[in-house]
Order: C-alpha cells, then sequence, then structure tokens
C-alpha cells in the first residue's frame, strides 16, 4: 500500500467515525444524565485513542539483489540474527552433525556384526572348498541364520 492509499484509508475511516459519532449522539438525547455523561467520557478516550499515532510499516528497497542461477534473493545488508540468533543456529548445526555421525556409528557396528555372523557361520560349519566360490554361498548363510534365531530363543 502506498501513502494516497492510506491516507484514502484514512479520510474514509474518518468519515465513518464522524458518521456513528452523530448517529449515537442523536440517540442520547432521551439518556439519563448520568448515563450521557459516561457515555460522553468513552467517547472522549475513544477519540484520545484514534488520536495516537499509528505504526505504519516501514518500506524499504533492497541494497543488492543476490543471484544464484536460476534464484534470486534480496539481500539488506544488516544481520538481523544478533548473537542469541548466530548461537541458536550455530547449537542446530552441531546438533546435526552429531546425529549424522551417530547413524553413521549404528550403521557400521551392524555391518560389522552382519560380517561377524558370516564369519562365525564360515568358521563352524563344515563346508567344501567349492561351497565358497558359489554366489549364493552368502544368501545361504544369512537365511540360515535367520532360520536358526528364531528356533534357538523358542528353547
Amino acid at each position: 500500500m502506498n501513502s494516497r492509499d492510506l491516507q484514502q484509508a484514512d479520510i474514509l475511516q474518518n468519515r465513518y467515525g464522524l458518521r456513528v459519532a452523530a448517529r449515537l449522539s442523536a440517540g442520547s438525547e432521551q439518556l439519563p444524565h448520568d448515563i450521557s455523561e459516561r457515555l460522553r467520557a468513552t467517547r472522549e478516550q475513544a477519540v484520545a485513542r484514534r488520536k495516537q499515532p499509528v505504526a505504519v510499516a516501514r518500506l524499504r528497497t533492497a541494497p543488492a539483489v543476490n543471484y544464484n542461477g536460476n534464484t534470486a534473493t534480496l539481500g539488506f545488508g544488516d544481520d538481523v540474527l544478533g548473537l542469541w540468533g548466530r548461537l541458536a543456529s550455530a547449537a542446530l548445526v552441531v546438533a546435526m552433525v552429531a546425529g549424522l555421525i551417530t547413524i553413521d556409528l549404528v550403521q557400521e557396528d551392524d555391518r560389522a556384526t552382519e560380517v561377524a555372523e558370516v564369519d562365525a557361520a564360515l568358521l563352524t560349519d563344515d563346508l567344501p572348498p567349492a561351497a565358497y566360490a558359489d554366489p549364493g554361498f552368502l544368501q545361504f548363510l544369512k537365511t540360515a541364520a535367520t532360520q536358526r534365531a528364531p528356533s534357538s530363543a523358542t528353547q
């Protein structure tokens, strides 16, 4: 909204207020004195509040337009985060890095456990040497390990 639109809206609002005040004043002639005095005091308070300056949105132009490929961002050149905003951002980055490291460690542990199960199966079973060259041997060991796990849990 530009300043002309704001001025027109203010004029229309004032006209509406004057019409409402005239209508209320016309109806207040039949009221008792104490009620009319309270209404007058309330109207004065409303007018006093209305005349206080209203906060207007501050419009300003961006001093810089930053282009990155097919996107553009406006740069205002001032730091709106401050110290606490920067600390909060840094804490979030640290938490995210710690989460990624934890995920990597858990996955690495799972892979090591899986390899250890395969090695244990290789060392404890009596197999012919041709079985080690079979491409489906690893899958056989995995299915055998999963079949043994539920049967050992029931014992």
